[in-house]
């Protein structure tokens, strides 16, 4: 197949596909005579295995050291159980870096209970102060030691 059909057949699109190939995390394709990229089903199964990997939010580099310990199996299974494990432990502090978010934004919201003016804006109001704070609007107002940065991927990405 092509890869036009490879990501039909995977719900993936043609640069990510590209993107994971120069990543090392899918074997480039033979060529036909034709100079197309020629994909097996053994690439349809990779290319599952790590978007299943993605949608657990896992790093590039976690997933090429699973892939790397699948195609390599050890006696057992202890750098699989370590490497999730790990995980889990990013997992549980991100959603506690969430956790602060959402009631920072909540106390930002209550700020501005009714409609007013914009200059009267209880939020742009916070937000402002908080960025003052910080040396100017450059500054993200989460950038304060000991406060937790913006959890990318949080968004649905």
């Amino acid at each position: 197949m092509r890869i036009g059909d490879l990501a039909r057949a995977t719900g993936t699109p043609v640069q990510t596909i590209r993107f994971y190939e120069q990543q090392g995390l899918l074997a480039a394709p033979l060529r036909a005579q034709n100079n197309y990229r020629v994909y097996v089903p053994a690439h349809v199964e990779r290319l599952a295995f790590i978007r299943q990997c993605r949608s657990l939010d896992m790093t590039l580099e976690e997933i090429r050291n699973l892939l790397r310990l699948r195609e390599a199996p050890g006696p057992d299974c202890g750098g699989v159980n370590s490497l999730l494990d790990d995980h889990i432990g990013h997992v549980v502090q991100r959603i506690r870096e969430l956790r602060t978010l959402e009631r920072d934004l909540r106390a930002l919201r209550a700020r501005c209970g009714t409609p007013h003016t914009l200059a009267e804006c209880g939020i742009l109001q916070g937000l402002d102060r908080a960025a003052a704070a910080q040396g100017g609007p450059a500054e993200p107002a989460a950038a304060t030691p000991g406060r937790p940065q913006h959890v990318h991927r949080a968004h649905g990405r």
